[in-house]
């Protein structure tokens, strides 16, 4: 296992620096968001399996030909009090190592969730006081405030949609029917728990630059996959208008400031400063220029080859280091 726990250890460095950056500064993803998200996802989970399966293989080296059976002759020294003497001090460091990274990426991941879940319970029940459900009969609330506001607050059968009387005031039919179908796209694609992942990632690793560009890439994305849901009944002008009006409210507080929502376009974590928001993060004046010129000047989607080719790509990055840590002998 010596060649695999240094494989692995530089297939982790690629995929937290280089190929996040790359990926960040290309405009492929635009054209075909839904690839680039499963590319993005496959990056995330193969670095952070790949990081944490070379220090348990350099670990486990000793007393296995693979992890799967350094593991049980680990437990069996554990549960059987034999002596470790066959693990060198290095190999007992990088298995510490390995055990601690991965408690503190799952309790951060459970702790972000609790933090998303608490501040989404303490706005839904600031919305039972301050806003009214809508004239129309679906899961929509209304808030009273003069500036154009449309975010939604994900939560199972619970999830709304929540619009402001300026938005509703501002916007033409077409145009409010292109806002709710784009927010109903973020709760029916369950964009929240894209966004809850990559949150939490960047709330674990903050020294890596690279978590919060997939952060903002991903941001992104999703923005664009629900545009994407609304063209398909909604001409592209009257999307443009409707986001350049949405986006006018983005610094409006919410009625008595209580919500701390506007334009807040999806239901999720967004860690800024280390703050956990419940409904998400208001579109960025740079998400919004992209959205809009991806909308005025379109190019065509990727070619069936080239989504085939990253998709391919993305499965190749999550399965070499699982076979790199399960199958013997691979690379020695």
């Amino acid at each position: 296992m010596f060649w695999t726990s240094y494989f692995l250890a530089v297939l982790a460095l690629i995929l937290a620096w280089p190929v996040p950056v790359l990926l960040s500064r290309a405009h492929w993803p635009a054209r075909s968001p839904f690839t680039a998200m499963v590319l993005w996802q496959a990056i995330a989970l193969a670095g952070g399996l790949s990081m944490i399966g070379a220090m348990l293989v350099y670990g486990l080296e000793p007393i296995g030909n693979n992890l799967l059976a350094g593991l049980k002759s680990l437990a069996g020294m554990v549960l059987n009090d034999e002596p470790t003497t066959a693990l060198g001090f290095w190999h007992l460091f990088a298995l510490s190592a390995a055990a601690l990274l991965t408690a503190h990426l799952v309790f951060t991941l459970l702790l972000t969730y609790y933090k998303i879940e608490r501040q989404r319970r303490r706005h839904r029940e600031l919305l039972a006081l301050l806003a009214s459900p809508s004239s129309d009969g679906s899961a929509t609330m209304v808030i009273n405030h003069d500036s154009p506001v449309a975010y939604c607050l994900p939560g199972g059968a619970r999830s709304v949609t929540v619009l402001s009387d300026g938005l509703m005031a501002a916007l033409e039919p077409d145009e409010l029917r292109a806002v709710v179908i784009h927010e109903k796209a973020h709760l029916s694609q369950r964009h929240d728990l894209l966004l809850w992942a990559f949150a939490a990632w960047r709330q674990a690793l903050p020294w890596f630059p690279t978590t919060k560009l997939a952060q903002t890439a991903v941001n992104s994305l999703i923005e664009m996959l629900a545009d994407d849901v609304a063209l398909r009944t909604e001409s592209k002008s009257t999307l443009i208008k409707a986001i350049a009006i949405v986006s006018s409210g983005s610094t409006a507080p919410a009625p008595g400031s209580a919500l701390n929502a506007s334009a807040l376009h999806t239901g999720s974590a967004i860690l800024e400063g280390g703050r956990v928001s419940a409904t998400g993060g208001a579109d960025s004046p740079r998400t919004t220029a992209s959205r809009v010129s991806r909308l005025l000047s379109p190019e065509p989607p990727l070619s069936k080859a080239l989504r085939s080719l990253v998709l391919v790509a993305s499965a190749l990055l999550l399965a070499v280091p699982t076979a790199l840590l399960i199958v013997p002998g691979l690379l020695g």
